[in-house]
């Protein structure tokens, strides 16, 4: 038995899951928030309940530690020396990386280069992982890349129609994001099945306030709605999702916008929040609707429009499609939002919700009824698990 822990380090948080390898039994997991202020919060499960304190933490290597020293106090571990491999998660790992990879000085030293394609995401990545390597020196670290899954897509799906000197300057392409998490639920999808991914056309819906849709066509991405950065695709909490470019353009000469506070409002003030004028959570969204707010009913028929869009398309590219599924905070939990997109779905595709079932919140469910001509999912993701899997598979411990 081999224990791993998975890690995933935004900039000012860090959450945590350590596994019994290769049962993947989860021994705790446990969050920190606000890290770099005085009053950040750390929770731990300890015994199957939730064991929080709030208290300075001015940096990740802090968290860590503070983190580290938890497992041991509540005897989760007995030494720190149990903990033998460390998976991380890596958001942008561009054309390097095409599958999770062993950390060593070459491999930090590439993802570090790639820090101005996702300046908010893998700085924070590489400041976990400096962390976790001085006091896990023994350990061996993965990284596992969100972009990695799909590498498979063809230059027909993923090149954008630009002058080719911008690729092949500065690679700029279509990467695509949250691919631990559709690699996860495609693959559950298809166990859940009783089929071989290989046989299946899979649209995966990973519905959060960062969402994005992936068509995995026997097993592998062939195309998915985020970009370039995680700013593409489909409308989102904040996000505006796909836009005509000219639009940047445009409010920058109307307003006096310069190209940051443009970029600012597309990632932070648009999407279901700049829509509606009330919220970028969807629960409050779904309130608005039920008092009869015209921008939040607004809202929510833009998200699914935008959702059946992209499915639509995706089912066209791949020539049909066997299963949908919808895993994500919205994904799992907001009922609402998944019968429009399967109402919406019904006339071109025969997929059909059975109303009483859809009533599920993050549990795993097949959602369609037995006359759907597609298979309806709801699947909990668990990158966490993935990142496990990936660093039991890739380090030694003969």
């Amino acid at each position: 038995m081999t224990k791993i822990i998975s890690v995933n380090a935004g900039s000012s948080s860090l959450k945590f899951q350590l596994f019994e390898m290769p049962e993947e039994t989860v021994l705790t997991s446990g969050l920190v928030e606000r890290i770099g202020f005085e009053d950040a919060v750390f929770t731990i499960k300890v015994n199957g309940e939730k064991v929080s304190k709030t208290l300075p933490i001015l940096d990740h290597e802090k968290a860590v530690s503070l983190l580290l020293e938890a497992l041991v106090e509540h005897k989760i571990v007995t030494s720190l020396d149990e903990i033998k491999g460390v998976g991380h998660r890596a958001v942008h790992g561009g054309e390097a990386f095409a599958s999770s990879t062993v950390v060593t000085e070459e491999v930090v030293s590439i993802f570090e280069s790639l820090s101005e394609l996702a300046p908010l995401h893998n700085p924070a990545g590489l400041v976990g992982y400096r962390a976790f390597h001085k006091n896990l020196p023994k350990a061996g670290h993965v990284f596992v890349f969100d972009t990695a899954f799909h590498q498979t897509m063809q230059p027909s799906t993923y090149m954008y129609a630009l002058p080719m000197e911008y690729y092949r300057n500065y690679k700029i392409r279509k990467y695509g994001f949250h691919g631990t998490s559709h690699m996860y639920v495609s693959r559950r999808c298809a166990e859940l099945m009783n089929r071989d991914p290989k046989e299946l056309k899979i649209v995966t819906c990973h519905l959060g306030n960062g969402a994005s849709i992936t068509a995995v066509d026997g097993g592998v991405s062939v195309n998915t709605s985020m970009g370039f950065t995680p700013l593409a695709g489909i409308m989102m909490g904040t996000r505006s999702g796909d836009i005509d470019p000219a639009v940047v353009t445009y409010l920058m000469r109307k307003t006096g916008m310069d190209a940051d506070e443009v970029e600012n409002v597309l990632n932070k003030k648009s999407g279901m929040l700049g829509v509606s004028e009330l919220s970028s959570d969807a629960r409050d969204i779904e309130a608005g609707v039920n008092a009869g707010n015209e921008q939040a009913i607004l809202t929510q028929e833009l998200y699914i429009n935008r959702v059946i869009n992209t499915v639509g398309g995706y089912i066209a590219q791949m020539g049909g499609v066997d299963a949908i599924v919808f895993t994500g905070g919205i994904g799992e939990n907001d009922s609402k939002i998944r019968l429009g997109i399967a109402n919406a779905l019904n006339g071109a595709f025969g997929v059909k919700i059975d109303a009483d079932k859809n009533q599920v919140r993050g549990e795993e469910t097949l959602l369609s009824t037995p006359d759907s001509r597609v298979a309806l999912w709801l699947i909990p993701t668990n990158e966490e698990l993935m990142i496990a899997r990936d660093a039991y598979r890739l380090l030694d411990f003969s």
